[in-house]
């Protein structure tokens, strides 16, 4: 398999980031609607936090990297067999998904840097609170980042449910280029 797409299908690289990134997004939902369900003597009370938050650091790290492989190497034009509405309701897709991932972490970051304290990242380094002590910053930006994380799992599961439907009721290449196949 090629490593940069092409022009019938995407190649390796654009392949592991959207997979990852999908891994990681649902990943992160279910970590983070679990860690709200644990009560003070939990003892993954202190270090669910610090999971959630560093995979979504890192998770932030590879949606830039994903930003600059798009220039570098940018994706199929769409199946000619979409109508020129479902090709922009496919670019304005993606751009509300690449713009709720952005939000959803840039919401998590301001929640967890609040106090002016830095959000150190596996134990390896520490990432620096720049922005803290705005008015209710946890309390807003933990709201904001709630909502926007239900929003970004169902506009995702949408997203699923499109590329489904053009594999099996459009029978297009949609889907089979994702999975790194020849269309």
């Amino acid at each position: 398999m090629q490593l940069r797409n092409s022009p019938s299908r995407y190649g390796f690289v654009s392949i592991v980031l959207h997979w990852g990134v999908a891994l990681a997004v649902f990943g992160l939902f279910g970590l983070g609607l679990w860690m709200m369900g644990l009560d003070y003597y939990s003892p993954w009370r202190k270090d669910a936090p610090d999971l959630h938050k560093s995979i979504g650091l890192v998770l932030l790290g590879v949606m830039l990297l994903r930003v600059l492989w798009r220039f570098i190497s940018p994706p199929p034009p769409a199946p000619v067999s979409h109508s020129s509405l479902t090709r922009l309701a496919s670019k304005a897709g993606h751009g509300l998904l690449y713009l709720g991932l952005f939000a959803v972490m840039i919401a998590g970051y301001l929640i967890s840097t609040a106090d002016g304290v830095g959000i150190p990242v596996f134990g390896l380094f520490e990432v620096p609170a720049l922005v803290s002590n705005l008015p209710d910053q946890a309390d807003v930006a933990g709201e904001i980042h709630f909502y926007l994380a239900w929003g970004l799992v169902i506009f995702a599961g949408l997203h699923g449910l499109a590329a489904l439907k053009h594999h099996f009721i459009d029978r297009d290449a949609t889907l089979i280029r994702m999975l790194g196949r020849k269309a």
